[in-house]
């Protein structure tokens, strides 16, 4: 198997009796690779997937099309009946967002009509509205007949269509592409073409041209609607070096000053892909939030939002007309506010600050798709546009070629007409004279067809001077084509020099800002005091002013009990442990007080309510044992579980059937661990055995346990003494293990241990 990839995109259609399942795996891969191939990525040559670039040539081979408007009606049933037999609304669909200036950076089709918004309204019916080619279109078919690309056969056969555009710029990255096919996804953003052709330029230039030279010229996306783009330099890098990436955008924004020292904010730029209607859906949602999905009442941070946002904003409006397509107006609730402040707010809580996803994969040169990063790219289209030139090149010098050699027949026709007058007379008909013209002047076929249909009066004395003119002219131009095509270099300075001249042309001024900032922070005002946090067994949290508190006067829901208290400061973080291995991160002044049960664990973090095992605060340096009821364990940092988000994150990972359990904190003297199994074995070893993980994950074996049995406690020792407690005739016991005993317990790490025997069945460690 010489290219084992290709072949994975080959489906096998042999006709021969197969099974069921073998049958369905090929169908599906051809389904995938249709998917993948003819539908969902664009090719890196011409920027276009196929029903775009179907839709396109339709339109300029469709007399008048690129002319005046007609009706997209007309268009539709162009395409679907010569090229693209799919469905006439997902074409339609196309062919309006290939005309849409919200959508498309440098629309390819001039619409007339109703062709959708950026808040989601749909364009009208097809036989409502009109379109004609835009002049970026240009930019893609006017080199289609000068044998600049392959032709091939519709789906029956009837008619040719192009396999791809002669491009003279990467549209690629012009407009940029969104598409979801089976096993692939892209997302594509829009750049601007000034910066892409001199980049573009740049790499056909220079072979060993570097990333970091490029993105000097091409800084980032140009979105249709401007916009800001925040992320650091290396942010981008990153994203433009592997293909993927991430990238902060946010709305651009301005004060308006109003009489008597009152102001608003006016909204004139979103980021790409946010609409107005979407903001104000955010804002209204925030001012006056609904409750969750399965829950009665919306959660304490809903409330705390709903109140913050109402002290921000008084209203926001939509004032968006023909003359300004953009403008959100938002009202501050008082004109003493901060106006950087509400904004910050907003972006927060909204998507006036979002993340764009960036994934450059394409179908190559190859036909293969591949995720590549912005130097390939670029490389890859280069040599599409140079073998394209030099298509082109071949072309343009057989037609001058063809034409010389028939005004030179004409020249010679000039000088020898009464010969040829009198040839002709004598011959018996078209075919005899044609014979006679090349045995007696040695004209070529093509020469001699031509004389023998020219009109005497084009060979007046006039015409021939211009014929003279001509063949000089002629001449002058196979020279120069066919020193273009004898020298690579000559080759590449053409495809540059024309990049300049297409960028002087058709480019536009940058419209998306790039320029770092740090993302937006909401700062709340806090009093710094003492408070105790109460979690209770299922997962009831809530928080009491001060330290020392007496939990014996404590109450609980029916059926509840206290799991642990926490003494700490309103300006704390609290970190949470959930029995799933993932960890959380609350703000101690966001969790409710008062004398009442408080508030599940999940209306703070998105946790189930009965998951919770263990909060902490303090030192984020200090060291924790983790470990989790499989005997699996690490040592980490309190720093390494702290979280951005309310999601969380998967710091220790759990296996089925297993729970993260309470960790230990490792005070300095404490140098042994003391593991504890279901089946009251007792192990002691050097706690320098077990690994450190930052990152978090599986840990490592503390005490080997056999199937059905799990690890019940474990704790800190310096090997001295070890505080053992469990059941002993329906009431705790508790023994203290001297260094004599402790003795026969201790040895190496992942080991079984020896029965405890301290008169009943121990299952804590520990005080």
């Amino acid at each position: 198997m010489d290219n084992p990839t290709r072949d994975l995109f080959t489906p096998d259609n042999g006709d021969e009796a197969a099974p069921i399942d073998q049958h369905a795996s090929h169908a599906y891969l051809g389904y995938a690779v249709s998917t993948v191939k003819a539908r969902a990525l664009p090719e890196i040559a011409d920027g276009l997937k196929p029903v775009q670039r179907r839709i396109l040539f339709a339109m300029a081979d469709t007399p008048g099309g690129a002319q005046g408007y007609s009706k997209c009606a007309r268009y539709v049933g162009e395409v679907l009946g010569k090229y693209h037999p799919h469905g006439d609304s997902s074409t339609y669909e196309a062919m309006v967002h290939l005309a849409q200036p919200f959508s498309m950076r440098y629309p390819l089709i001039d619409g007339q009509g109703n062709f959708g918004s950026r808040d989601g309204d749909a364009a009208a019916a097809y036989r409502y509205t009109e379109a004609k080619l835009s002049r970026y279109a240009e930019l893609l078919l006017s080199e289609l007949g000068e044998g600049t690309v392959d032709f091939q056969k519709n789906y029956d056969g009837k008619f040719d269509e192009p396999a791809l555009l002669p491009a003279r710029l990467p549209f690629g990255l012009l407009n940029g592409s969104f598409g979801i096919p089976v096993g692939f996804s892209t997302r594509i953003p829009s750049h601007n073409l000034k910066e892409v052709a001199a980049a573009a330029a740049h790499v056909i230039k220079h072979a060993r041209a570097k990333l970091e030279d490029v993105l000097e010229i091409l800084p980032g996306p140009d979105f249709p609607g401007g916009g800001q783009v925040i992320s650091p330099p290396e942010e981008i890098r990153q994203a433009y070096e592997t293909g993927r990436g991430s990238l902060v955008l946010k709305a651009r924004y301005e004060k308006e000053s109003l009489a008597r020292g009152q102001w608003r904010i006016v909204i004139k730029e979103l980021p790409h892909g946010v609409s107005v209607k979407q903001v104000m859906e955010e804002i209204e949602a925030l001012a006056n939030p609904k409750p969750g999905l399965g829950k009665k009442e919306v959660s304490q941070e809903q409330k705390r939002l709903k109140q913050f946002i109402l002290d921000q904003v008084e209203s926001a409006r939509d004032e968006s007309d023909r003359k300004s397509k953009l403008r959100l107006v938002i009202e501050p609730r008082s004109s003493r506010q901060d106006p950087d402040e509400m904004m910050a707010a907003l972006m927060v809580h909204t998507s006036l600050e979002t993340r764009y996803a960036v994934n450059l994969t394409w179908l190559g040169l190859d036909g293969l798709p591949e995720t590549k990063g912005l130097l390939d790219i670029l490389r890859e289209w280069g040599e599409f546009r140079v073998q394209t030139v030099r298509r082109r090149t071949k072309f343009r010098l057989d037609k001058v070629q063809e034409r010389h050699e028939i005004v030179m027949g004409r020249l010679l026709a000039y000088v020898k007409i009464d010969e040829i007058i009198k040839l002709i007379r004598a011959s018996e008909d078209q075919a005899e004279a044609k014979l006679n013209l090349q045995k007696r002047f040695k004209f070529t076929e093509r020469q001699s067809q031509d004389i023998v249909d020219l009109r005497l009066g084009q060979l007046t004395k006039l015409d021939g001077i211009k014929l003279n003119e001509e063949r000089k002219e002629l001449e002058n131009q196979r020279k120069s084509l066919k020193d273009i095509l004898g020298d690579e270099k000559e080759l590449r300075k053409l495809v540059v020099q024309e990049l300049a001249e297409d960028a002087k042309k058709y480019g536009d001024e940058r419209r998306t800002l790039i320029k770092p900032a740090e993302r937006a922070q909401v700062e709340r005002t806090v009093v710094e005091e003492p408070i105790t946090v109460i979690l209770s067994q299922k997962g009831w949290i809530r928080a009491r002013t001060g330290h020392g508190l007496d939990a014996s006067q404590l109450s609980f829901k029916d059926g509840d009990s206290l799991l642990m208290t926490l003494e700490c400061k309103t300006t704390d973080p609290v970190i949470v442990l959930a029995a799933s291995g993932k960890s959380f991160t609350v703000d101690a002044a966001e969790i409710p007080s008062g004398r009442g049960d408080g508030a599940p664990m999940n209306t703070l973090v998105n946790s189930s309510s009965d998951d919770i095992v263990w909060i902490a605060s303090g030192d984020p340096k200090a060291k924790l044992l983790m470990n989790s009821s499989a005997g699996l364990g690490f040592v980490c940092s309190l720093g390494d579980l702290v979280t951005k988000t309310r999601q969380g994150k998967d710091f220790m990972k759990v296996e089925e059937g297993a729970r993260a359990q309470k960790p230990c904190r490792i005070d300095a003297g404490l140098s042994y661990v003391a593991a504890l199994s279901s089946d009251a074995r007792l192990l002691l070893f050097p706690l320098d055995e077990v690994p450190e993980r930052p990152n978090g994950g599986v840990g490592v074996q503390l005490l080997a346990l056999p199937e059905g049995e799990s690890l019940a406690s474990v704790a800190l020792s310096d090997a001295k003494s070890l505080v053992v407690s469990g059941i002993k005739r329906k009431n705790r016991a508790v023994e203290t293990l001297e260094a004599k005993a402790l003795a026969e317990h201790v040895g190496k790490r992942a080991q079984r241990g020896r029965l405890a025997d301290v008169g009943f069945r121990p299952d804590r460690l520990g005080e």
